[in-house]
């Protein structure tokens, strides 16, 4: 679907309701063939000629929106960049003096319309036990964490670079956090614990949001850790408006150190 604007499908009527979801999980403007008198429990009927259609979905943002994020987007992490890069410096030193092993961690994760990127952060485990996959979830006093990492992971000072994920426009200052491809809840893969999961995928992952400043932070281990998470998630997209982006971002400042990084 990338650089796909509008779709349009045509199925029978019994498969109508999970092409719905489907089209409603990618973010964008879906519609559905429907005849007179079907009922897709949507939004206004539109038409093409003759032909009726159910629109299904669309893209939580208008054109303007996406226009006006991505601006702030550039501005604040370019800013960021500059003002915070003597302290960039002195980590990726400090963590290169401990141990010798690379200064950056990189862990595809899942972002926007469901794409894989390759998201940036300051290494904080032995680079000979980390886990890229994401299929471990990380333990208070986890063996693995090299001293520094333990002191960034709790600062957040670790997600920093994740300010080029926001340049290279795979992610956005505030959103949904994004998950590792192996992130399980209870045991189960997060998407197969509920079916609304893809819909957090709908814009792009953020370097924070609204369910990290609401204190649902660190690892995802039970089926609730996610439900938390997914609820603050899709009211986030539902609701979203730049003075709430604004309040996210200053609320951010003040749970930088929480006791749930680890």
């Amino acid at each position: 679907m990338l650089g796909i604007d509008r779709v349009v499908v045509s199925c029978p009527t019994e498969k109508r309701s999970a092409w719905s979801q489907l089209l409603r999980h990618i973010g964008v403007r879906g519609e559905i063939v429907s005849n007179l008198g079907d009922d897709a429990g949507s939004s206004p009927t539109g038409w093409h000629g003759d032909q009726s259609f159910e629109v299904v979905s669309h893209h939580p943002l208008t054109l303007e929106s996406q226009f006006t994020k991505r601006t702030i987007d550039l501005v604040v992490s370019v800013l960021l960049l500059l003002l915070l890069s003597p302290l960039m410096a002195i980590v990726a030193v400090a963590i290169k003096l401990e141990d010798g092993g690379p200064v950056l961690f990189v862990q595809r994760r899942v972002g926007q319309y469901n794409r894989v990127f390759e998201m940036l952060k300051f290494r904080s485990m032995d680079p000979a036990r980390s886990d890229q996959d994401g299929e471990y979830s990380t333990l208070r006093n986890d063996e693995r964490l090299t001293r520094v990492g333990k002191f960034i992971r709790r600062t957040s000072i670790d997600e920093l670079p994740q300010l080029i994920n926001v340049l290279r426009s795979e992610m956005s200052l505030i959103g949904p956090r994004p998950h590792a491809l192996g992130s399980r809840a209870a045991g189960r893969f997060l998407w197969e614990v509920d079916d609304a999961y893809w819909q957090r995928h709908s814009l792009k992952p953020g370097l924070t949001g609204l369910a990290q400043v609401r204190g649902y932070r660190g690892a995802i281990e039970t089926e609730d850790d996610l439900a938390l998470r997914l609820g603050a998630d899709i009211e986030y997209i539902r609701g979203w408006s730049l003075m709430n982006d604004f309040r996210i971002l200053l609320s951010t400042v003040r749970v930088l150190t929480h006791t749930n990084a680890y």
